[in-house]
């Protein structure tokens, strides 16, 4: 079992930055892939980054490429977020998902966990 909370997020006009983080407790998270994923009001929930357990693989949805990057520490139990060049159709609920081995995946059913999720907004 693997508990997630989210935090970083918040209000930042256009062209801005945000980190997130998301910490887990529970056993084992060095054990697990780990992702990000968003929805806005109205629109399902869009891949936009995973890891692996050991940082050696990542990738990226569409949105994020170029602009965000995905990061782990283990001996934190943290994963982050890093967010630049922030548009306001990055505003969104951002959620963090664990998922128990496997292959990077970008599909939400792919993931075991599921943290809260964390509101960003992005002004113009």
């Amino acid at each position: 079992q693997v508990q997630l909370v989210e935090s970083g997020g918040g209000l930042v006009q256009a062209g801005g930055s945000l980190r997130l983080s998301c910490a887990a407790s529970g056993r084992a998270f060095q054990t697990y892939n780990m992702g990000w994923f968003r929805q806005a009001p109205g629109k399902d929930r869009e891949f936009v980054a995973a890891i692996n357990w050991n940082s050696r693989a990542n990738s990226q949805g569409p949105s994020a490429k170029d602009r965000f990057t995905i990061s782990r520490e283990n001996a934190k139990n943290t994963v982050y977020l890093q967010m630049n060049s922030l548009k306001p159709e990055d505003t969104a609920v951002y959620y963090c998902a664990a998922a128990a081995g496997g292959v990077l995946s970008s599909r939400p059913s792919s993931y075991d966990y599921w943290g809260l999720g964390t509101q960003v907004t992005v002004s113009s």
